[in-house]
């Protein structure tokens, strides 16, 4: 018996929403004093997307019950997954680190997330109207 297609979307949120919890109270608490104020900037934007796209990827999996557009679905939320990491992840690293070409890599995840709510927008689009 196999998992449902979207189980591992479920999964991901769970692990995502503790992890944006987790690294946001880090932030706050135990990076305070170490960070300056703009890596706590930089550190309060990852944190930001990072809830916000957690969010969106719960509504990926809601909508992906018995819709008929699952693989665009599916798609959306691995775009807001990789987007994740790699948006949110690198600022994570950047203002702990400062290690100035992760900022290289940051737009790809921001990418990804722009790709994953047109995704969004085409499956809404090639739905039928229930009623």
């Amino acid at each position: 018996m196999s998992a449902e297609p979207s189980s591992w979307i479920v999964a991901a949120v769970g692990l995502s929403g503790a992890l944006a919890v987790l690294l946001g109270a880090f932030g706050a608490h135990g990076l305070a004093e170490r960070l300056t104020p703009d890596q706590e900037a930089i550190w309060a934007t990852a944190n930001q997307y990072h809830f916000v796209h957690t969010l969106a990827l719960a509504l990926g999996a809601a909508l992906l019950r018995g819709d008929a557009n699952r693989r665009l679905l599916q798609g959306l939320c691995a775009a807001w997954v990789a987007g994740i990491v790699l948006f949110s992840g690198t600022l994570y690293l950047l203002a702990v680190t400062g290690i100035g070409w992760l900022g290289a890599i940051t737009p790809v995840g921001g990418v990804l997330f722009v790709a994953g709510w047109l995704a969004l927008m085409v499956a809404g689009l090639r739905s039928r109207p229930s009623i």
